[in-house]
């Protein structure tokens, strides 16, 4: 069902990508739930399993949607609608990374036409789910608070210092099936079932 020439050149992109984002930004960069939808959709190619796709859409489709309105927004207007993609901008850092980053414009489209191609798993929503609550935790316990990796720490780029730090992580935890994972599963199911 999925093209071997788009798995291929998939994989390879990823390839390319893994050593050069370990060295640049090391591993628990990783544990952005973009970077593991951009890993785990090799995976969906492959075995071409409507689950991981239809996980890696929940995970990421909103979140990447509102990446994508800032890229371009800041790319034809110069104004940002939040930062979210403000390091796709900062000269400070070689093109060859930021180009890399572009995978955030392709990801949405290409897992909006897996589930075209393979049904969403309605099974999605709760291993979505699971995952999300290994991530979470794992992402606060090793990852560094200057990073706020997922939000783990505050709901920008800076930790919140509002309440307990492991209450604000329990709320991420509830609040990203919640609000994230299941508006996208509804919408996912009345589309692609």
């Amino acid at each position: 069902m999925i093209p071997l020439g788009l798995k291929i050149i998939y994989t390879l992109f990823v390839c390319a990508l893994v050593p050069v984002y370990w060295r640049q930004y090391g591993p628990s960069n990783f544990l952005w739930f973009s970077d593991i939808a951009l890993l785990a959709t090799v995976l969906a190619l492959w075995l071409e399993s409507s689950l991981i796709a239809s996980m890696m859409s929940l995970a990421v489709l909103l979140p990447e949607l509102v990446w994508n309105a800032d890229f371009f927004a800041h790319l034809l207007t110069g104004r940002t609608l939040g930062g979210l993609s403000g390091y796709m901008f900062d000269a400070g850092r070689p093109l060859y990374l930021r180009a890399l980053s572009l995978f955030h414009v392709f990801l949405p489209p290409l897992l909006i036409w897996l589930l075209y191609r393979l049904g969403y798993d309605g099974k999605a929503l709760l291993a979505q789910t699971l995952l999300a609550w290994i991530v979470l935790p794992v992402t606060y316990f090793v990852t560094d608070r200057k990073e706020n990796v997922n939000w783990v720490y505050g709901p920008s780029s800076k930790p919140q210092e509002r309440i307990s730090p492991r209450l604000y992580l329990l709320l991420v935890m509830l609040l990203f099936p919640l609000l994230l994972y299941l508006p996208t599963h509804l919408i996912l199911r009345k589309l692609f079932v």
